[in-house]
């Protein structure tokens, strides 16, 4: 039997009522962490703490908005002085403004500074808040969610691609910055996947048509992400920081 990845470790992941951040929390758990703190706004919250904690770990529920400054800097101050400290997180948050989508000409400004509070500035104030007691510590692990969609980009979703291909940039400056103080920092970037959101805002008809257009000829599961995230949450993962790892089928390779 092969030693759990992340035995004994504290872990915050972000986005953990539904799709790829509860799929991650919920692999955490199963992978031996100590502590999941679960954060989301989504009602969805409960059931999947419940799930976390019949998988084996302690769960934290945390009801935050984390496109809220002054908000997560209140929430993680509370989380640190329950936790200790913060071993592990998985940056799940994202998502575009579907409902407001346009062509870039016709956009607002006022879409684009939503899609990037939540694709990028929540990542960067989550991070922020536990980034320190890392390097004071000299461990921790951080991993966040991107996207194919700026490798493969898609008409009126300019302000999404254009968030999500700045995590690039975040998580390849802050592994640089924090490596020598043995913090690892990587992104994944996941393809279609059949997550509730996906489900709920795609069509049938265009559901088929994205997996087609996947060169292994289907949707992903949100599991799937999450095994990615795990690996690169734990030890295995000790020498690689910086890195973008696709989780797509595929898709975005040429």
């Amino acid at each position: 039997m092969t030693h759990p990845r992340v035995q004994g470790r504290i872990a915050i992941v972000t986005a953990a009522a539904n799709g790829i951040g509860r799929a991650t929390a919920l692999k955490l758990a199963q992978e031996g962490a100590a502590l999941v703190v679960a954060i989301d706004l989504a009602p969805e919250l409960e059931d999947a703490c419940a799930a976390i904690g019949a998988a084996g770990a302690e769960v934290l529920p945390v009801r935050l908005d984390v496109t809220d400054e002054s908000a997560v800097s209140l929430a993680f101050e509370g989380i640190l002085a329950r936790t200790g400290h913060i071993d592990l997180l998985a940056n799940c948050v994202g998502g575009g403004a579907r409902e407001l989508a346009t062509e870039f000409h016709l956009s607002q400004p006022a879409t684009w500074r939503i899609v990037i509070d939540r694709s990028l500035v929540s990542t960067m104030l989550c991070t922020r808040q536990v980034v320190g007691g890392m390097r004071e510590r000299k461990y921790g692990k951080i991993v966040s969610v991107s996207s194919t969609q700026w490798l493969v980009p898609s008409p009126t979703m300019v302000d999404y691609g254009t968030a999500k291909s700045a995590l690039l940039g975040f998580t390849r400056s802050l592994a640089m910055e924090v490596a020598p103080l043995g913090i690892n920092v990587n992104l994944v970037s996941p393809g279609p996947i059949r997550t509730p959101g996906f489900n709920k805002a795609i069509p049938p008809w265009q559901q088929e048509l994205n997996a087609s257009r996947v060169p292994m000829g289907r949707l992903g599961e949100p599991e799937e992400v999450a095994n990615a995230i795990a690996f690169l949450l734990s030890d295995e993962a000790s020498y690689i920081t910086g890195q973008h790892l696709l989780v797509s089928g595929g898709k975005g390779l040429n």
